[in-house]
Formats: C-alpha cells, sequence, structure tokens
C-alpha cells in the first residue's frame, strides 16, 4: 500500500471497527456482572476513535477515498478487527472476552507491521510504523489483562 490516503481510509476502518466492537465487549461485560473490565473495554474503545480522529486528521482537506468493501486491501480479504469477530455471545464471559480483543488486536498490529514494512512511500511508512506502535501498547495492556485473569493466551 503506496497511497497514504488509501492507507488512512483503511486505518479510519479498522479503528472504526475496533471501537465498536470494544463498546460491544463493554456493553456484555455490564451483562456480566463485571463493571472492571466492562470499564477497561470502554477505555479500549476510547483510545480507538482517538486513532480514528487521528487518522481523519491526517487527511488535511484532503477526503479520504470512499472505498467500497471490494476496494480495500485487508489479508484474507476482511478487516483484520473483525476476522475472527461473529458477535457478542450473550454467554461470553470474561475470559472469552479478552481473548477475543487480544486476538484482533494482534491482527490489527500485525497489518500495520505489513503494511510499514511492504510500502515504498515514507509517508505511509512513517504513519504504518507510528499506528503499529499503538498497537503495540494495546496488546501488551491486554496481554496484561489475559494474565490477571489467567486466559490462556
Amino acid at each position: 500500500m503506496n497511497d497514504i490516503h488509501v492507507f488512512l481510509a483503511h486505518a479510519v476502518r479498522l479503528e472504526a471497527e475496533a471501537a465498536r466492537r470494544f463498546e460491544e465487549l463493554a456493553e456484555q461485560m455490564r451483562s456480566a456482572g463485571n463493571a472492571e473490565v466492562q470499564d477497561f473495554f470502554k477505555q479500549m474503545a476510547e483510545f480507538s476513535r482517538r486513532h480514528l480522529a487521528e487518522a481523519t486528521a491526517r487527511s488535511g482537506f484532503r477526503p479520504l477515498p470512499d472505498l467500497q468493501p471490494d476496494e480495500f486491501q485487508w489479508p484474507d480479504g476482511t478487516s483484520p478487527e473483525t476476522a475472527a469477530w461473529s458477535g457478542v455471545d450473550g454467554m461470553m464471559g470474561v475470559e472469552d472476552a479478552l481473548q477475543l480483543a487480544l486476538e484482533s488486536e494482534r491482527a490489527g498490529h500485525a497489518f500495520y507491521a505489513m503494511i510499514a514494512t511492504n510500502t515504498t512511500n515514507p509517508r505511509v511508512k512513517a504513519a504504518a510504523d507510528e499506528f503499529t506502535q499503538e498497537e503495540a501498547e494495546h496488546v501488551a495492556e491486554l496481554e496484561r489483562w489475559v494474565l490477571r485473569y489467567g486466559v490462556p493466551g
């Protein structure tokens, strides 16, 4: 991916999906009565919304391309943040929710890292490197929560 605006369009979609997923997980944790993990997922949704705003702002005055679903360049044809996502099961416990979130964040991290490695555009590389680092922080935070709750990682 060598066009900065195409990259940013991907980042906007990915971060919007991540925020939505974390909001759904927060709601499930509320239903399950786990306020601590609910608050954590709310915080993760806010981080994703910040990344979404950052990606949007980087386009400056130029609107991002309005990519059709078949124009996105996702690995395996679907956004990394939703690849393993089939929705929240009403019986989903904290362990499953944390595992699902960790898998999705790892996929998002791998996506940005792949772009940073393969692009020939220095602007795309710089942006992808920055998003890779931010996703690495999310992965590390989720790994701490997974360990805390004794979830196989």
